[in-house]
């Protein structure tokens, strides 16, 4: 099994009167042109394409929608289609939910969007209504055979970067009471977990401690995943936190980064033909694959 996540940057289906077009990649607070937004959403559909992946974990993505809308205009047109597609609503205020594309099916998929703190024996943070859930937006779990794979989305740093990291580390001991106890169990957490960059204790340390980060694996310098235009720095926000016991099965499994769909301006090798120095591309975010043969 190949599994690959990218976050798809702002995956909108926006009403025009004819169907609908998709956002491009690009912030909705950002001022740039929507003149490049096909040609982003092309270039997202190359990049996830070049994956070859078995299972797409994706996050920002608004809706079933425009999950079939990109699936159907975009991806079915550069790769041999994903059948098995799911987005379910979240928590996030703008309405960027993560999202599941296989071209095999899951035995069982679930959100846990509308889990409180209190449902797994956590408190919430000081001044948290005691109904709000513990996801910003959710857990997405769903089992592939042996495999449980969770694809996440944690809170932003930003715009209070202490409460965020307060708000991930809460998702992150969340996470840790959905995970299978079984020691043999395989597990798999992939996505967008939104960690800057910092020399202080990391919000999602105890999702680190619970497995280990395939990302390790490959050299410091091909770690990153994301590169800030404003600050010109690269980090990672883009993880795969494997179990112990997947880890073990696995010991040559190593992440591959898709840089080739992020805007020139980011370095680090070739591009997809038609990205740009900024835009066109495909996201702000370089793509994560790996390869767990057998299962």
């Amino acid at each position: 099994m190949r599994i690959a996540s990218l976050n798809m940057q702002n995956l909108r289906l926006l009403p025009d009167g004819s169907g609908g077009h998709l956002h491009g990649a690009r912030d909705r607070d950002d001022a740039e042109s929507p003149a490049h937004d096909a040609a982003d959403r092309r270039l997202t559909a190359e990049l996830l394409a070049a994956t070859g992946a078995d299972v797409l974990a994706l996050q920002e993505v608004f809706d079933a929608e425009s999950l079939d809308a990109f699936h159907d205009r975009y991806l079915a047109q550069v790769a041999d289609p994903y059948p098995h597609r799911l987005c379910l609503p979240g928590n996030d205020g703008r309405g960027l939910d993560v999202a599941l594309m296989a071209r095999r099916r899951w035995e069982g998929a679930s959100t846990h969007a509308e889990l409180l703190p209190s449902d797994l024996g956590l408190s919430p943070l000081k001044g948290m209504p005691e109904d709000q859930p513990v996801f910003r937006r959710d857990c997405l779990e769903a089992r592939f055979g042996a495999l449980t794979l969770f694809v996440l989305h944690l809170k932003a740093p930003w715009p209070d970067p202490k409460r965020a990291w307060e708000l991930r580390r809460l998702e992150s001991q969340a996470v840790l009471r959905l995970l299978p106890r079984d020691p043999e169990a395989l597990w798999l957490l992939v996505g967008d977990l939104n960690e800057p960059r910092g020399e202080g204790e990391r919000a999602i340390a105890p999702l680190e401690a619970a497995g280990v980060d395939l990302g390790l694996r490959l050299p410091e310098d091909r770690r990153w995943t994301y590169y800030e235009p404003h600050l010109h720095k690269h980090n990672r926000p883009d993880v795969m936190i494997a179990s112990q016991a997947l880890a073990a099965r696995f010991p040559d499994a190593v992440p591959r980064v898709l840089y080739r769909g992020l805007g020139r301006e980011a370095g680090q090798g070739a591009r997809l033909p038609g990205v740009g120095e900024h835009r066109p591309h495909a996201s702000d975010h370089a793509a994560l694959l790996i390869d767990l043969p057998g299962l």
